[in-house]
């Protein structure tokens, strides 16, 4: 059972000052005394209390991950933001920082659910998700002077760090690689939310098939929820559309499997009927034919992610000196038959 500086302190026969000022590597406490406090800590499980060293210094020692849930918009699943908490979290674990991860409901607006976390002082700085085109989170942030980095850029600039996929490298990458296999009307999913990531890759897309002297047809812009039911509800669509076209990319990670499953059902074969290039997920690996997707190292992502953060921090910013960042993780085609 852990205990707390007033046991540890009766145990060794000291004042409590004596105690917490050893623990805190005071240099009036001799070396000697230091080590005999450390020693009977670990070996009694002593537990600071993190509430009371809040309270002294001002400082939570917790980071927030604010998204969105619900059962309609799932984000890009579970096993992406996992992938970006893991690299974030080792990120934090340098600087025995925590990591929260704020839930807003769909049903709830995002900037009255961030307005109140940040009035209850829950956290020392924030990272933002599902950015938007215009996102008025970023600006309350940055009025309110609270450090904080943005998964996603926004049109909206508050001078805040961000990173971001490269999704406008995916939508040049994915049209040319289509139009060399002869593909001239290629359909593309985006979100249905606002969410700045689909502008952009919307414009790159466009951007592309004007570069090889194709038409835009805003038809082929297939907003959908981020989820397999969005995959599934896309791919009814392209099935009904009078001039089909031949190749379909998707934008979220989820949307594979509902579509290979409406395609087929609508009597198309992936593939074969009309060509496929998606996002790594854990369900491509079971698809057939196997799909031609876009990966990233999201380890790596929630890694650079945090350094951004912490550098934007004057605690921590000597660490990180790279100043403001705002970058780009790579992404990788990886060909797949589907394509």
């Amino acid at each position: 059972m852990a205990i707390g500086i007033k046991e540890l302190a009766q145990h060794l026969g000291l004042s409590i000052g004596t105690v917490s000022r050893a623990l805190n590597d005071r240099p009036d406490v001799s070396p000697d005394s230091r080590k005999r406090v450390r020693e009977a800590a670990e070996a009694l499980g002593y537990v600071p209390n993190q509430s009371g060293r809040s309270l002294r210094s001002g400082a939570t020692g917790v980071i927030a991950f604010m998204m969105q849930t619900g059962h309609e918009t799932t984000g890009q699943g579970d096993s992406f933001f996992m992938s970006v908490f893991d690299g974030v979290q080792s990120v934090l674990a340098r600087h025995q920082l925590d990591l929260v991860a704020l839930l807003c409901p769909s049903d709830e607006n995002a900037d009255d659910y961030l307005k109140r976390m940040v009035s209850r002082r829950i956290a020392d700085a924030f990272i933002l998700s599902s950015t938007q085109t215009v996102d008025p989170r970023i600006t309350f942030l940055a009025k309110q002077g609270m450090p904080f980095v943005t998964l996603g850029r926004s049109q909206t600039d508050g001078g805040q760090p961000w990173v971001d996929l490269d999704f406008a490298a995916m939508a040049q990458q994915a049209v040319d690689r289509l139009v060399a296999a002869g593909h001239r009307r290629i359909a593309m999913t985006v979100p249905q939310d606002g969410a700045n990531l689909g502008r952009v890759f919307a414009d790159a897309a466009q951007a592309a098939l004007t570069a090889h002297g194709l038409p835009f047809d805003p038809d082929l812009m297939i907003a959908a929820l981020p989820s397999e039911r969005g995959g599934y509800e896309a791919a009814q669509r392209l099935a009904t559309l009078p001039d089909r076209p031949t190749a379909v990319v998707l934008i979220d990670p989820s949307h594979t499997t509902g579509l290979y499953r409406g395609l087929t059902e609508s009597g198309l074969a992936p593939g074969h009927d009309i060509a496929v290039v998606g996002r790594w997920g854990p369900q491509a690996a079971y698809l057939s034919p196997s799909l031609t997707h876009f990966r990233e190292d999201l380890f790596a992502c929630g890694v650079t992610l945090c350094e951004a953060l912490l550098a934007s921090m004057p605690t921590y910013a000597e660490k990180y000196p790279g100043g403001l960042v705002r970058a780009l993780c790579p992404t990788v085609l990886v060909p797949g038959d589907s394509a």
